[in-house]
């Protein structure tokens, strides 16, 4: 029987240089991508890292200031309804969970969407993808470590009955000038990842382990001041209120795709990168929506206004005392520590993939040789998100993370679509079921909840992207690594 001739694959460009808009439009192809992972300057990133480690690492960026800081705001806006809010977030998390299982599994390298976009859509999509991960990782990291500072007065105020002062806790705006406890949590993770990628994911694991057993603490705890009036109205300012809710919640959702930031650092990428991204996202929702049952039943919603510790603040109304409200602020300070370590490393990996391209400068590539990091994107990263969290309040931050994560996840569902019909042949770990109904109702949910941010987050976003495209013309699109090289040739499949 005669073969079919082969078809080329089109996510390479012609033997010539890009010109014109074409320059933009370039494709890095999937197995450039996969041959280069590992590979910085000076050094190479080394596979330490196992399907529990990766799934502790998601868990670890995802778990935290969500549920024990973002909490607070969102029970004012959709009352006890809140639990509906949270499943919201979780739906918009799940369909595009599925769309990075496969991709995590296909194109295992560091940059997560950033690479998934590069390999489909185009470097110039790329970039816009890429801010929205430094929105996503770098700003959350900010905004965690906000949250860290309130969770540590608490700890301070029950055990030695000393606090931090306003002034040094909290950011200008925020009643403060210079919130210190938040700079502090960020260069005490940045000394974890320098010291290598399999010595932080062993502290992280640890980290995870005991804010798990915190939040089952606080349900315990908390399930015996349970009302059943406190459930009425359960929907005080109706589906406006839990749909804006949702929205601001999203931010506790931001994390799960870590894992896709540590493709290149993975023993086994192709089987364990989807299988934990899918169980960090399960193990994280039920928590949520588990702590959020019971916060509500235990105390009336209106008393969650203004409160940036409120978890702690239930246990100390329901028992009448602050000891289990000390152990539970001793957990969220494990907690949210972790958050800030599981992110930050997820930016700097990112950053490291985008160096490799060129598009940002190469010291965000160059691999210390004695422990396999990169350590010089290591130290900037932590400067730039500790001196962020020490200046900006927590709601401005979590909302912008909250907008450029959306983005990025509506790309990552869109570059499905787009990889299954330009590669169909390629092997994948994980396929997502019914596409591409299930990639495009993931990027119908990012859509919606963006479209329920403020008017103010949308105008950061808008001069975030105007000033990331700026730098992109002048810079980024002359340095990239495929700017003056003949493309890859096309490679050819069968069908």
């Amino acid at each position: 029987m005669a073969r079919s001739p082969p078809v080329l694959d089109r996510s390479a460009a012609s033997s010539a240089p890009p010109t014109g808009m074409s320059r933009f439009m370039r494709r890095k192809p999937v197995e450039r991508l996969v041959a280069e992972t590992g590979r910085g300057s000076g050094g190479e990133l080394r596979r330490t890292l196992t399907m529990w480690q990766l799934t502790m690492i998601s868990i670890g960026a995802t778990l935290g200031t969500g549920i024990f800081v973002v909490l607070g705001e969102a029970v004012p806006d959709a009352g006890p309804a809140v639990t509906i809010s949270f499943v919201i977030a979780g739906l918009t998390a799940l369909f595009s969970a599925l769309s990075y299982a496969e991709l995590a599994g296909t194109i295992p390298a560091s940059g997560s969407s950033y690479s998934y976009s590069y390999a489909t859509m185009g470097e110039l999509v790329a970039w816009i993808c890429g801010l929205c991960l430094i929105l996503e990782y770098g700003v959350s990291v900010a905004a965690v470590a906000v949250g860290w500072g309130q969770y540590l007065n608490e700890l301070l105020d029950g055990t030695i009955g000393v606090t931090i002062p306003a002034a040094l806790s909290n950011p200008p705006g925020d009643g403060g000038y210079f919130n210190l406890p938040a700079l502090f949590v960020v260069v005490l993770a940045m000394a974890f990842l320098m010291g290598g990628a399999r010595e932080s994911a062993r502290v992280n694991s640890i980290m995870v382990v005991v804010k798990i057993g915190a939040l089952l603490l606080f349900c315990a705890v908390a399930f015996t001041g349970i009302r059943a009036g406190n459930y009425e109205p359960f929907m005080p300012l109706g589906m406006a209120g839990v749909s804006a809710a949702g929205a601001s919640l999203f931010f506790s959702y931001i994390g799960f795709d870590a894992a896709s930031t540590a493709g290149e650092e993975a023993k086994n990428p192709q089987r364990d990168l989807p299988r934990a991204i899918m169980l960090s996202l399960l193990i994280v929702t039920a928590l949520y929506v588990m702590v959020a049952a019971v916060a509500v039943g235990a105390v009336p919603w209106e008393s969650f206004e203004g409160s940036e510790a409120a978890l702690a603040g239930v246990l100390s109304d329901v028992t009448g005392q602050d000891f289990w409200a000390t152990i539970l602020a001793a957990g969220a300070v494990v907690a949210i520590a972790s958050v800030v370590l599981a992110v930050l490393y997820g930016q700097t990996r990112i950053l490291f993939a985008m160096s490799r391209d060129g598009l940002v400068p190469r010291v965000f590539s160059k691999v210390h040789p004695r422990t396999g990091t990169p350590r010089a994107n290591t130290f900037l990263v932590s400067a730039f998100c500790g001196i962020l969290a020490a200046a900006i309040p927590l709601g401005e931050l979590a909302n912008a993370t909250s907008i450029g994560t959306l983005f990025a996840f509506g790309l990552v569902n869109v570059a499905v679509i787009v990889l299954r019909r330009t590669r169909p042949d390629m092997p994948r770990g994980f396929r997502v079921p019914l596409s591409p109904l299930v990639p495009l109702l993931g990027l119908g949910f990012c859509l919606y909840n963006m479209l329920n941010l403020p008017a103010v987050t949308w105008l950061v976003f808008g001069l975030w992207m105007a000033a990331g495209l700026v730098f992109y013309f002048l810079y980024g699109q002359r340095r990239a690594t495929l700017a003056n090289e003949p493309a890859t040739p096309p490679v050819p499949s069968e069908k």
